[in-house]
Protein backbone atom coordinates (compact mmCIF):
# COMPACT_ATOMS: atom_id res chain seq x y z
CA UNK A 1 0.00 0.00 0.00
CA UNK A 2 1.43 3.36 -1.06
CA UNK A 3 1.77 5.94 1.83
CA UNK A 4 2.44 8.97 -0.34
CA UNK A 5 -1.12 10.35 -0.43
CA UNK A 6 -1.15 10.65 3.35
CA UNK A 7 1.41 13.53 3.38
CA UNK A 8 -0.95 16.20 2.09
CA UNK A 9 -3.34 15.29 4.90
CA UNK A 10 -0.61 15.82 7.43
CA UNK A 11 0.15 19.19 5.93
CA UNK A 12 -3.52 20.09 6.10
CA UNK A 13 -3.60 19.07 9.74
CA UNK A 14 -0.51 21.14 10.47
CA UNK A 15 -1.97 24.14 8.67
CA UNK A 16 -5.23 23.74 10.58
CA UNK A 17 -3.36 23.65 13.90
CA UNK A 18 -1.39 26.75 12.89
CA UNK A 19 -4.59 28.55 11.94
CA UNK A 20 -6.19 27.54 15.23
CA UNK A 21 -3.12 28.78 17.11
CA UNK A 22 -3.19 32.07 15.19
CA UNK A 23 -6.87 32.49 15.93
CA UNK A 24 -6.24 31.72 19.57
CA UNK A 25 -3.44 34.27 19.60
CA UNK A 26 -5.73 36.87 18.04
CA UNK A 27 -8.41 36.09 20.57
CA UNK A 28 -5.99 36.21 23.46
CA UNK A 29 -4.50 39.58 22.39
CA UNK A 30 -7.72 41.53 22.80
CA UNK A 31 -8.35 39.79 26.12
CA UNK A 32 -4.87 40.75 27.33
CA UNK A 33 -5.37 44.32 26.10
CA UNK A 34 -8.71 44.47 27.86
CA UNK A 35 -7.19 43.06 31.04
CA UNK A 36 -4.31 45.51 30.87
CA UNK A 37 -6.73 48.37 30.31
CA UNK A 38 -8.80 47.24 33.29
CA UNK A 39 -5.65 47.00 35.41
CA UNK A 40 -4.55 50.51 34.40
CA UNK A 41 -8.03 51.83 35.07
CA UNK A 42 -8.07 50.11 38.42
CA UNK A 43 -4.72 51.67 39.28
CA UNK A 44 -5.86 55.09 38.17
CA UNK A 45 -9.14 54.86 40.10
CA UNK A 46 -7.62 55.02 43.61
CA UNK A 47 -5.34 57.84 42.52
CA UNK A 48 -8.24 59.76 41.05
CA UNK A 49 -10.31 59.05 44.15
CA UNK A 50 -7.43 60.21 46.34
CA UNK A 51 -7.07 63.41 44.30
CA UNK A 52 -10.80 64.02 44.47
CA UNK A 53 -10.70 63.46 48.23
CA UNK A 54 -7.82 65.95 48.54
CA UNK A 55 -9.73 68.50 46.49
CA UNK A 56 -12.82 67.96 48.64
CA UNK A 57 -10.78 68.33 51.82
CA UNK A 58 -9.15 71.46 50.46
CA UNK A 59 -12.53 72.85 49.56
CA UNK A 60 -13.89 72.04 53.02
CA UNK A 61 -10.82 73.60 54.61
CA UNK A 62 -11.26 76.74 52.55
CA UNK A 63 -14.95 77.04 53.33
CA UNK A 64 -14.56 78.59 56.81
CA UNK A 65 -12.14 81.20 55.46
CA UNK A 66 -14.61 82.15 52.75
CA UNK A 67 -17.40 82.24 55.30
CA UNK A 68 -15.39 84.38 57.70
CA UNK A 69 -14.45 86.91 55.04
CA UNK A 70 -16.39 90.14 55.56
CA UNK A 71 -18.24 91.53 52.57
CA UNK A 72 -16.30 94.21 50.78
CA UNK A 73 -17.38 97.70 51.79
CA UNK A 74 -18.38 100.12 49.13
CA UNK A 75 -16.02 103.09 48.93
CA UNK A 76 -17.39 105.96 51.02
CA UNK A 77 -17.58 109.35 49.40
CA UNK A 78 -16.17 112.40 51.13
CA UNK A 79 -19.66 113.83 51.61
CA UNK A 80 -20.94 110.57 53.13
CA UNK A 81 -17.97 110.39 55.49
CA UNK A 82 -18.51 113.96 56.72
CA UNK A 83 -22.20 113.30 57.31
CA UNK A 84 -21.41 110.11 59.22
CA UNK A 85 -18.70 111.88 61.27
CA UNK A 86 -21.05 114.68 62.29
CA UNK A 87 -23.72 112.17 63.20
CA UNK A 88 -21.18 110.38 65.42
CA UNK A 89 -20.50 113.70 67.16
CA UNK A 90 -24.23 114.19 67.77
CA UNK A 91 -24.55 110.64 69.13
CA UNK A 92 -21.58 111.18 71.43
CA UNK A 93 -23.12 114.44 72.65
CA UNK A 94 -26.23 112.52 73.71
CA UNK A 95 -24.15 109.79 75.32
CA UNK A 96 -21.84 112.20 77.20
CA UNK A 97 -23.74 115.45 77.84
CA UNK A 98 -21.43 115.92 80.85
CA UNK A 99 -18.14 115.54 78.90
CA UNK A 100 -15.44 117.80 80.32
CA UNK A 101 -11.65 118.04 80.75
CA UNK A 102 -10.71 115.37 83.28
CA UNK A 103 -8.06 117.45 85.02
CA UNK A 104 -8.88 119.37 88.19
CA UNK A 105 -8.06 123.10 87.91
CA UNK A 106 -9.33 126.49 89.04
CA UNK A 107 -7.34 128.82 86.76
CA UNK A 108 -5.29 128.76 83.52
CA UNK A 109 -1.97 128.25 85.33
CA UNK A 110 -3.24 125.17 87.17
CA UNK A 111 -4.61 123.72 83.94
CA UNK A 112 -1.33 124.37 82.13
CA UNK A 113 0.71 122.68 84.87
CA UNK A 114 -1.71 119.74 85.16
CA UNK A 115 -1.63 119.16 81.41
CA UNK A 116 2.17 119.09 81.36
CA UNK A 117 2.12 116.59 84.23
CA UNK A 118 -0.40 114.37 82.41
CA UNK A 119 2.18 113.16 79.88
CA UNK A 120 2.81 109.40 80.25
CA UNK A 121 0.38 109.02 83.14
CA UNK A 122 -3.34 109.16 83.90
CA UNK A 123 -5.41 112.23 84.67
CA UNK A 124 -6.39 110.48 87.89
CA UNK A 125 -2.78 110.35 89.07
CA UNK A 126 -2.30 114.01 88.18
CA UNK A 127 -5.45 115.00 90.06
CA UNK A 128 -4.24 113.10 93.11
CA UNK A 129 -0.88 114.90 92.93
CA UNK A 130 -1.75 118.54 92.20
CA UNK A 131 -3.49 119.50 95.49
CA UNK A 132 -0.18 119.37 97.37
CA UNK A 133 1.68 120.92 94.46
CA UNK A 134 -0.61 123.94 94.15
CA UNK A 135 -0.67 124.39 97.90
CA UNK A 136 3.12 124.80 97.75
CA UNK A 137 3.28 126.68 94.42
CA UNK A 138 0.05 128.55 93.68
CA UNK A 139 1.62 130.99 91.17
CA UNK A 140 4.24 130.93 88.41
CA UNK A 141 6.51 133.04 90.62
CA UNK A 142 6.33 130.45 93.39
CA UNK A 143 7.00 127.52 91.06
CA UNK A 144 9.90 129.28 89.35
CA UNK A 145 11.58 129.80 92.72
CA UNK A 146 11.10 126.37 94.29
CA UNK A 147 14.23 124.18 94.60
CA UNK A 148 14.17 121.49 91.85
CA UNK A 149 14.57 118.66 94.36
CA UNK A 150 11.52 119.80 96.30
CA UNK A 151 9.43 120.10 93.14
CA UNK A 152 10.56 116.66 91.99
CA UNK A 153 9.39 115.15 95.26
CA UNK A 154 5.99 116.85 94.98
CA UNK A 155 5.33 115.52 91.46
CA UNK A 156 7.07 112.14 91.84
CA UNK A 157 3.78 110.12 91.63
CA UNK A 158 3.23 111.27 88.03
CA UNK A 159 6.42 109.65 86.74
CA UNK A 160 9.30 111.19 84.75
CA UNK A 161 9.41 113.69 87.59
CA UNK A 162 12.88 115.12 86.85
CA UNK A 163 12.08 116.04 83.24
CA UNK A 164 8.67 117.37 84.25
CA UNK A 165 10.13 119.44 87.08
CA UNK A 166 12.58 121.01 84.65
CA UNK A 167 9.72 121.91 82.27
CA UNK A 168 7.55 123.34 85.05
CA UNK A 169 10.32 125.53 86.44
CA UNK A 170 11.18 126.67 82.91
CA UNK A 171 7.64 127.55 81.87
CA UNK A 172 6.97 129.25 85.20
CA UNK A 173 10.06 131.42 84.78
CA UNK A 174 8.97 132.24 81.22
CA UNK A 175 5.50 133.26 82.41
CA UNK A 176 7.06 135.42 85.12
CA UNK A 177 9.63 137.07 82.87
CA UNK A 178 7.86 137.33 79.52
CA UNK A 179 4.13 137.37 80.27
CA UNK A 180 3.86 139.23 83.61
CA UNK A 181 3.02 136.01 85.44
CA UNK A 182 -0.04 135.33 83.29
CA UNK A 183 -0.75 132.40 80.96
CA UNK A 184 -1.04 133.77 77.40
CA UNK A 185 -4.23 133.15 75.45
CA UNK A 186 -2.61 132.57 72.04
CA UNK A 187 -1.34 129.29 70.66
CA UNK A 188 1.70 131.03 69.15
CA UNK A 189 2.77 132.15 72.62
CA UNK A 190 1.90 128.98 74.49
CA UNK A 191 4.02 126.69 72.30
CA UNK A 192 7.11 128.79 73.10
CA UNK A 193 6.94 127.68 76.75
CA UNK A 194 9.14 124.74 77.86
CA UNK A 195 7.25 121.43 77.75
CA UNK A 196 4.25 122.88 75.91
CA UNK A 197 3.22 121.55 72.48
CA UNK A 198 0.08 121.94 70.37
CA UNK A 199 -1.89 119.39 72.37
CA UNK A 200 -1.23 121.13 75.69
CA UNK A 201 -1.83 124.54 74.12
CA UNK A 202 -5.19 123.45 72.70
CA UNK A 203 -6.26 122.02 76.07
CA UNK A 204 -5.49 125.34 77.78
CA UNK A 205 -7.01 127.50 75.05
CA UNK A 206 -10.22 125.49 74.77
CA UNK A 207 -10.89 125.06 78.48
CA UNK A 208 -9.39 128.15 80.11
CA UNK A 209 -9.95 130.78 77.40
CA UNK A 210 -12.86 129.44 75.34
CA UNK A 211 -10.76 129.35 72.15
CA UNK A 212 -11.79 126.34 70.00
CA UNK A 213 -9.12 123.69 69.60
CA UNK A 214 -8.77 119.98 68.79
CA UNK A 215 -6.85 118.00 71.39
CA UNK A 216 -5.15 115.05 69.74
CA UNK A 217 -4.04 112.72 72.49
CA UNK A 218 -3.62 108.94 72.15
CA UNK A 219 -7.36 108.33 72.57
CA UNK A 220 -8.47 110.96 70.08
CA UNK A 221 -5.99 109.80 67.44
CA UNK A 222 -7.00 106.15 67.82
CA UNK A 223 -10.73 106.84 67.50
CA UNK A 224 -10.31 109.29 64.62
CA UNK A 225 -8.62 106.49 62.67
CA UNK A 226 -11.18 103.86 63.69
CA UNK A 227 -14.02 106.17 62.68
CA UNK A 228 -12.39 106.67 59.28
CA UNK A 229 -11.87 110.41 59.75
CA UNK A 230 -8.15 110.14 59.00
CA UNK A 231 -5.42 107.61 58.29
CA UNK A 232 -2.64 109.80 59.67
CA UNK A 233 -0.48 108.82 62.63
CA UNK A 234 1.08 112.26 63.15
CA UNK A 235 -0.90 114.29 65.70
CA UNK A 236 -0.76 117.55 63.74
CA UNK A 237 -1.96 115.82 60.57
CA UNK A 238 -4.81 114.19 62.50
CA UNK A 239 -5.74 117.62 63.87
CA UNK A 240 -5.72 119.14 60.38
CA UNK A 241 -7.82 116.31 58.87
CA UNK A 242 -10.44 116.45 61.61
CA UNK A 243 -10.59 120.25 61.52
CA UNK A 244 -11.77 120.02 57.90
CA UNK A 245 -14.71 117.80 58.89
CA UNK A 246 -16.23 119.77 61.78
CA UNK A 247 -17.09 123.43 62.25
CA UNK A 248 -14.68 125.28 64.50
CA UNK A 249 -17.32 125.82 67.16
CA UNK A 250 -17.46 122.03 67.74
CA UNK A 251 -13.73 121.43 68.17
CA UNK A 252 -13.34 121.66 71.95
CA UNK A 253 -16.41 119.63 72.92
CA UNK A 254 -15.75 117.13 70.13
CA UNK A 255 -12.34 116.53 71.70
CA UNK A 256 -13.88 115.87 75.12
CA UNK A 257 -16.52 113.52 73.74
CA UNK A 258 -14.11 111.46 71.65
CA UNK A 259 -11.62 111.18 74.53
CA UNK A 260 -14.43 110.21 76.92
CA UNK A 261 -15.54 107.47 74.52
CA UNK A 262 -11.99 106.22 74.06
CA UNK A 263 -11.44 105.93 77.81
CA UNK A 264 -14.77 104.30 78.58
CA UNK A 265 -15.77 102.17 75.58
CA UNK A 266 -13.40 102.19 72.60
CA UNK A 267 -10.29 100.93 74.38
CA UNK A 268 -6.97 100.45 72.66
CA UNK A 269 -6.54 96.70 73.06
CA UNK A 270 -10.10 95.47 73.45
CA UNK A 271 -12.86 97.90 72.49
CA UNK A 272 -16.32 97.10 73.81
CA UNK A 273 -17.99 96.96 70.39
CA UNK A 274 -21.00 95.02 71.66
CA UNK A 275 -21.86 97.77 74.16
CA UNK A 276 -21.13 100.74 71.89
CA UNK A 277 -24.14 102.94 71.04
CA UNK A 278 -22.47 104.22 67.87
CA UNK A 279 -21.47 100.80 66.54
CA UNK A 280 -23.79 101.10 63.48
CA UNK A 281 -21.83 104.20 62.42
CA UNK A 282 -18.37 102.73 62.99
CA UNK A 283 -16.46 101.13 60.09
CA UNK A 284 -14.19 99.38 62.62
CA UNK A 285 -16.99 97.52 64.39
CA UNK A 286 -15.82 94.00 65.21
CA UNK A 287 -12.25 94.85 66.18
CA UNK A 288 -13.21 94.25 69.80
CA UNK A 289 -15.68 92.22 71.85
CA UNK A 290 -19.05 92.04 70.05
CA UNK A 291 -20.93 89.94 72.60
CA UNK A 292 -23.13 92.45 74.49
CA UNK A 293 -22.75 90.82 77.92
CA UNK A 294 -18.99 90.45 77.65
CA UNK A 295 -18.62 93.94 76.19
CA UNK A 296 -20.63 95.44 79.06
CA UNK A 297 -17.98 94.21 81.49
CA UNK A 298 -15.30 96.17 79.61
CA UNK A 299 -16.90 99.58 80.24
CA UNK A 300 -15.01 101.93 82.55
CA UNK A 301 -15.60 104.84 84.92
CA UNK A 302 -19.21 105.95 85.32
CA UNK A 303 -20.42 103.60 82.55
CA UNK A 304 -18.91 100.69 84.43
CA UNK A 305 -20.02 101.79 87.90
CA UNK A 306 -16.51 102.97 88.83
CA UNK A 307 -15.26 106.32 90.20
CA UNK A 308 -14.22 108.95 87.67
CA UNK A 309 -10.81 110.60 87.33
CA UNK A 310 -11.51 113.97 88.95
CA UNK A 311 -11.50 114.51 92.67
CA UNK A 312 -13.77 117.51 92.07
CA UNK A 313 -15.87 116.72 89.00
CA UNK A 314 -18.49 119.10 87.57
CA UNK A 315 -21.89 119.11 89.25
CA UNK A 316 -23.56 117.33 86.31
CA UNK A 317 -21.13 114.41 86.30
CA UNK A 318 -23.22 111.27 87.02
CA UNK A 319 -20.38 109.18 88.45
CA UNK A 320 -18.51 109.15 91.73
CA UNK A 321 -15.47 111.39 92.32
CA UNK A 322 -12.02 109.85 92.52
CA UNK A 323 -10.40 109.20 95.87
CA UNK A 324 -7.42 111.29 97.06
CA UNK A 325 -3.97 109.75 96.72
CA UNK A 326 -3.69 108.82 100.41
CA UNK A 327 -6.98 106.91 100.29
CA UNK A 328 -6.45 105.17 96.93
Amino acid sequence: MNDTPAKPAAKKTTAKKAATKTAATKTTAPKKATAAKKTATAKRAPAAKKAATSRTAATKGAAPAQKAAAPARKPESRVAMVRRARRINRELAELYPYAHPELDFTNPFELLVATVLSAQTTDLRVNQTTPRLFAACPTPEDMAAIPPEQLEELIRPTGFFRAKAKSLIGLSAALRDRFDGEVPGRLEDLVTLPGVGRKTANVVLGNAFGVPGITVDTHFGRLARRFGWTTAQDAEKVEADVAEIFPKSDWTMLSHRVVFHGRRVCHSRKPACGACPIAPLCPSYGEGETDPEKAQKLLKYELGGQPGQRLKPPADYPGRPAAPLAAS
